[in-house]
């Protein structure tokens, strides 16, 4: 249980950073939303696993990164 508080509290302060992103491009917003976003996930489907935050912080940048690399 301490180690899910912990990844969500983490995964929060990097969503609630990314309102001073004015100065990133779009594709660079997008990643690091789809970051935060995958992290959130992938915390809750293993239970506050930090593997699993990790890894969905990761999948979630990297699908982030592409949607907005397609909208060009």
């Amino acid at each position: 249980m301490k180690t899910r508080m912990i990844s969500t509290t983490v995964v929060l302060a990097l969503a609630m950073g990314l309102g001073a992103c004015s100065g990133m491009s779009r594709q660079d917003k997008a990643t690091a939303a789809g970051a935060a976003i995958g992290g959130v996930a992938g915390s809750v489907l293993t239970n506050g696993s930090a593997a699993g935050t990790i890894g969905g912080a990761a999948v979630g940048g990297v699908i982030g990164h592409e949607m907005e690399k397609g909208k060009r």
